[in-house]
């Protein structure tokens, strides 16, 4: 009951009129630096903290609030019309999406992906005031032997979920795990796999890295085989909106991409991608018609897109009650709440009610400001895909460029935007999965850190992977899902036995 209390008094925080302007404000410019490859939430963020310097500290962290929930909203717009992820938690909605898109179906890819937001934004943020608590209580149960075990979930799970081959989808996942070892080995300082490239120390930028082998590749591939086997784009079938049978096999994704994406997304080392990668496998899994994965399923868009957007309330689970950032965003939120003198933990709620509680309910009001903005928007961003190919694509390139020099303005990662781009082409070529690539290069160095801090506490001892009940029961699903599909197989082509007639 007192958390009730807290979250009506901060709605009545969050319904002041400036707070409501700055929520727009945030929505907006949210949405709409989504929708450009490279230039996500984080970047929008630290670019407008000098500006919201002399601002109100609620105003200021609520317009925050706003771009981050709208960068998510918007990167699903390039993922699905352009197969562009503005930002790399949007990279699995392109997968589906963008099929869609490409048989007309634009529209309701869109409009399953703004609802589907919705919900799990609308959710989750109840979570976030009522369940705090006891995700921080999960949150602390994990140690880096359960992270790790976390890690190879996700990484088992490639073979079930991209392609048709699963010897391609670990040869992809097997190229990002390389490109993540690129850079300083934060333990021991020592460079790898650099070259006595100095830039190359820092590692391969995710965000370079997603644009790259998506939007470049993309571009390559069309421009290489559209003479050869022309791809007729059609821009609207049918209905904009909807049918009944989008809704009926969207709302259990949108369910359960938000059980996963917020509990996820409270995790110390949660993220986004996780939870997106995990609702796509499991959607594929329980689909009644999973021949339609790869070709325009929607509930590859509706699952992934709900985990998404549950999983920025989840982000903001750990930052308040422990200070802690796990995203980009969320450290540059850290960097907003430092600038006003405060710091984020246990303390805050009590010392700033206001403020916690304000921007938690203003969370309930920018999931409102997003849905009325973009559903009337449908038709004018699926008509993108009307304009003529050279034009369309020359203007992604145009924009993966300005977005990669936004993000890190140098000459050499526009030499690996090229690079990337190049890769990418080639495994849209030979029909290699690109998504385990930017899997392998975002969650690569996460288990590795993991794995050598459990060897770390163990002293060497192997054993500690495998000593709690937690990290156990993750390895079993993962055997289950390696084994299960085999068993499956067998049993499916084994002939029934033949019954004995009673003249015998």
């Amino acid at each position: 009951m007192d958390s009730f209390a807290s979250l009506l008094h901060g709605l009545s925080v969050a319904m002041q009129p400036g707070n409501l302007l700055y929520a727009f404000i945030g929505v907006t410019l949210g949405t709409a630096v989504g929708v450009l490859p490279g230039i996500g939430p984080a970047l929008t963020v630290a670019l407008l903290l000098p500006i919201t310097f002399k601002l109100d500290p609620a105003g200021s962290l609520i317009m925050f609030a706003g771009i981050y929930y709208g960068g998510m909203y918007g990167g699903s717009t390039s993922s699905i019309l352009l197969n562009t992820p503005g930002e790399s938690a949007s990279m699995i909605t392109a997968l589906e999406g963008n099929k869609m898109a490409r048989a007309g179906r634009g529209g309701p890819a869109l409009a399953t992906s703004a609802i589907g937001s919705f919900v799990a934004g609308m959710i989750a943020t109840i979570g976030l005031a009522f369940l705090a608590p006891l995700v921080v209580d999960l949150a602390l149960s994990f140690g880096p032997a359960e992270y790790f075990a976390l890690m190879v979930l996700a990484f088992t799970t490639v073979s079930a979920a991209f392609g048709n081959s699963a010897l391609r989808g670990l040869t992809s996942l097997f190229i990002g795990l390389a490109l993540g070892l690129i850079g300083i080995d934060l333990q021991t300082g020592q460079a790898r796999l650099a070259f006595g490239i100095p830039d190359l120390l820092d590692g391969v930028e995710v965000t370079t890295a997603a644009v790259g082998m998506f939007a470049l590749g993309e571009t390559l591939y069309v421009a290489a085989t559209a003479s050869r086997s022309p791809d007729k784009i059609e821009p609207v079938r049918g209905s904009l909106w909807m049918t009944a049978s989008d809704w009926a096999r969207s709302w259990k994704p949108w369910l359960r991409g938000t059980l996963l994406g917020f509990p996820i997304g409270a995790l110390p080392a949660g993220g986004a991608e996780i939870p997106t990668f995990l609702s796509y496998s499991i959607e594929k899994q329980l689909s009644q018609n999973p021949e339609e994965f790869g070709q325009g399923a929607i509930e590859g868009v509706a699952g992934p897109e709900a985990a998404n957007n549950a999983s920025a309330a989840g982000t903001l689970v750990p930052l308040l009650t422990l200070g802690l950032p796990t995203s980009a965003t969320a450290a540059m939120m850290l960097a907003g709440f430092q600038q006003y003198g405060l710091q984020p933990g246990p303390l805050l709620f009590t010392s700033n009610p206001d403020l916690v509680w304000g921007l938690v309910a203003s969370l309930l009001i920018a999931n409102f400001m997003l849905l009325v903005l973009n559903l009337p928007l449908i038709g004018l961003w699926v008509r993108l895909l009307a304009i003529p190919r050279p034009w369309l694509y020359g203007g992604i390139l145009v924009f993966a460029t300005l977005g990669t020099l936004g993000a890190n303005p140098s000459a050499f990662e526009l030499g690996m935007l090229a690079v990337l781009g190049v890769l990418g082409f080639g495994m849209r070529y030979f029909d290699y999965p690109v998504a385990p690539v930017i899997i392998g290069l975002i969650l690569g160095p996460l288990a590795e850190q993991q794995l050598r801090r459990a060897l770390a506490i163990s002293q060497g001892n192997p054993s500690a992977l495998v000593e709690t009940p937690l990290a156990i029961g993750i390895y079993v699903i993962c055997a289950l899902i390696v084994v299960g599909p085999l068993v499956w197989r067998m049993v499916s082509k084994k002939p029934l036995p033949v019954l004995a007639s009673s003249e015998d």
